[in-house]
């Protein structure tokens, strides 16, 4: 009675307190990224809002509103997986690769972010198919652990037997388990996302990381076809830079000409004025 009385005392105050750590661990990576990720966006937005008034002092055809709807609409078929390749557009997400893709990042919860259905009836699909195909996926995470697991215990025993050493003969077992999981699910993986992604090992390791743990940011993910690259670590900048070749591809097929706006003469300079802050 007094035991099963101090359990519940144990209960009672354990949640609270694991709630404090809890929001005190998160608040704590809070405070870290935030020091150490904010110059790097603060950086990028100055950069894009530059060169967007870069964009319109060097084209004083180009209008502000029109430009940002461009953009937008930019930024909205780049989520979709489509691209801009001079006058025409690039698929590449929804083949079979990508939904194959698709599909593995979905029951394993993964979830990178990079890809998601648009239509009504494929988020009705991804519902039903995530519904029946997490447990499936789980199901079979448990066979391939318990296989692993037969296959270390009768290590285990072929090596008790050989030398009699229980304990050593366990602990080394254990110990070659844990190093050849990290050698193939984190150490290995880096070197050939290098060859074949041109990342760094730290941007490899990273990934791994990642993907292992089903955290899946979406900002690494691999390529699924050839024609389009789903290697998302493009920043706000680059995408920015795409889209300010894409609108001066309307000055060279003579949509947006300064012969057509202006009378002949000789060429003014554009001026710039950069904005005094970004954000």
């Amino acid at each position: 009675m007094v035991a099963a009385r101090r359990q519940r005392q144990k209960r009672r105050w354990g949640v609270p307190v694991l709630l404090v750590v809890y929001m005190g661990y998160v608040g704590l990576g809070a405070g870290v990224l935030q020091t150490l990720e904010r110059p790097a966006e603060a950086r990028a937005a100055q950069s894009l809002l530059r060169q967007r008034w870069e964009l319109l002092a060097n084209h004083t055809c180009l209008q502000g509103p029109a430009l940002q709807r461009l953009i937008e609409g930019i930024v909205q078929a780049y989520k979709s997986g489509i691209t801009l390749q001079g006058n025409t557009t690039s698929l590449g997400r929804w083949d079979f690769s990508g939904s194959f893709f698709f599909s593995i990042s979905a029951i394993t919860t993964i979830g990178y972010g990079n890809l998601s259905p648009s239509t009504v009836a494929g988020r009705i699909f991804c519902i039903l198919f995530a519904l029946f195909g997490i447990p499936l996926n789980l199901v079979l995470l448990n066979e391939i652990g318990q296989l692993m697991l037969l296959w270390v215990q009768h290590c285990a025993h072929r090596l008790e037997e050989a030398f009699h050493l229980q304990k050593k003969a366990s602990l080394l077992i254990k110990t070659s388990a844990l190093v050849t999981g990290l050698l193939l699910f984190l150490l290995l993986p880096p070197l050939l996302l290098s060859d074949k992604e041109g990342w760094s090992y730290e941007e490899g390791f990273y990934y791994s990381f990642i993907t292992l743990s089903t955290i899946g940011f979406g900002d690494y993910v691999i390529e699924s076809s050839s024609d389009f690259c789903q290697c998302n670590k493009s920043t706000v900048e680059e995408l920015m830079d795409g889209n300010r070749n894409s609108t001066m591809g309307l000055h060279d097929v003579e949509i947006c000409n300064d012969k057509d706006t202006k009378p002949k003469g000789p060429e003014e300079p554009h001026t710039y004025t950069a904005p005094s802050e970004a954000l």
